[in-house]
């Protein structure tokens, strides 16, 4: 093989690395070409990765469609199979195609096993689903191992003060000080604010629960822990002992609002040694838990869209709710909190009770779909039983 046409062979392979999985890719090759030696239809039949070993190409196996390892929980359908001959060795191949048929090809038989693809979660690297009423899992991914969770902190911000007001100590109508220059500045900033303080308005319990909730705005949940407890040093001390009464042994608080120590040191509101906010995602799931039991208001706050306070429109990234591009009508969702730092990634615990069902409630971290991967998690959780 000459010089020049192993570059190109080396080329063509980096593409098809570089494109990924779903990416139909040309491949060339001085190699014999594969030839059908004989063919026959089959029963359809179902089979799945047995590894993230191997890749589906076209019949000529000059054009690879996807590899394996860019489909970790697909279910495969056979409806064909091929003795192929290429060189001097013979195999048996399979032809497959996805349930929407919109991924199709031949594939080497031993990179297949029988059998329907188990459930799995792509992108997110903790998740669990947990049926409210028995407050079991039903199904998680390491769920037990403590990670950032971004806004999704607040949750726990809330629960606290929802607390304050139900135990008298406190109303909606009081006026939370918001004048901390800390706190004016990271309403300015645009990557760690976006709900502003102004001079000129005395900003109410309600407002900042609103702005904390709907519009995930760290100042306002930082300024309602501080009316909480008095300090935010204070304020997080309390998030830790309320966790340690519930028994969350895999949660730990530096933050109010869920942004990380880093961020927050510009802003005068580090605290701890730690960097980050550390709970797994069945104590999130169980956070969430004990606030739609105790306070179930939550999720008629959290199911509206948007709404202004003070003339800011304070917007609910919730995609799954009703008129968002996620929402799927079978499951109700109604709640209950987005999140995302970049060291947290995409954040999402949500919660509905699709008819005839328990509620469930979900929880994906350091995801990059989080609403199509939470309406998979549901769906999943659902099919699992948790019958009313």
């Amino acid at each position: 093989m000459r010089i020049s046409k192993v570059k190109g062979f080396l080329l063509a392979l980096l593409f098809a690395v570089t494109l990924g999985a779903a990416t139909s890719v040309q491949v060339t090759a001085d190699a014999a070409t594969y030839t059908t030696v004989a063919s026959k239809n089959v029963k359809k039949t179902a089979y799945h990765k047995k590894s993230t070993k191997g890749a589906i190409y076209n019949q000529a196996h000059n054009r690879r469609i996807a590899t394996m390892k860019g489909y970790p929980n697909t279910t495969w359908y056979v409806t064909k199979q091929a003795t192929f001959k290429h060189g001097n060795s013979k195999g048996i191949y399979l032809y497959v195609a996805n349930k929407a048929g919109s991924v199709k090809g031949w594939i080497w038989h031993g990179y297949l096993t029988k059998g329907k693809a188990p459930f799995g979660l792509k992108y997110a690297k903790n998740a669990v689903a947990l049926d409210y009423t028995t407050g079991k899992a039903v199904w998680s991914k390491s769920a037990n191992t403590p990670r950032p969770i971004a806004s999704v902190s607040k949750i726990m911000t809330l629960y606290l003060v929802l607390d304050k007001i139900e135990n008298g100590s406190g109303k909606w109508t009081d006026v939370v000080k918001t004048s901390d220059r800390g706190l004016v500045a990271m309403g300015n900033s645009a990557s760690c604010g976006g709900f502003r303080f102004y001079s000129n308005h005395k900003y109410t319990v309600k407002e900042l629960y609103d702005a904390a909730l709907l519009d995930s705005s760290n100042n306002a949940a930082i300024a309602l822990g501080q009316w909480v407890a008095g300090s935010n040093a204070k304020f997080i001390k309390m998030m830790n002992a309320q966790a340690k009464s519930w028994d969350l042994d895999r949660a730990s608080f530096v933050s109010a609002s869920g942004l990380e120590n880093s961020d927050l040191q510009a802003f005068g509101y580090r605290y701890g040694k730690a960097n980050a906010n550390m709970v797994s995602a069945k104590d999130v799931a169980l956070i969430a838990r004990h606030l739609i039991q105790d306070y179930p208001r939550v999720l008629t706050d959290g199911s509206v869209g948007s709404k202004k306070v003070n003339g800011q429109l304070c917007y609910n990234y919730n995609n799954m709710l009703p008129g968002r591009k996620y929402y799927k009508s079978s499951l109700q969702v109604d709640g209950l909190k987005t999140g995302y730092t970049p060291l947290a990634g995409y954040c999402f615990v949500g919660t509905g009770q699709k008819t005839g069902k328990h509620r469930v409630i979900t929880v994906v971290l350091h995801d990059e779909n989080e609403f199509t991967e939470t309406q998979s998690l549901m769906n999943h959780a659902y099919s699992l039983g948790m019958n009313a």
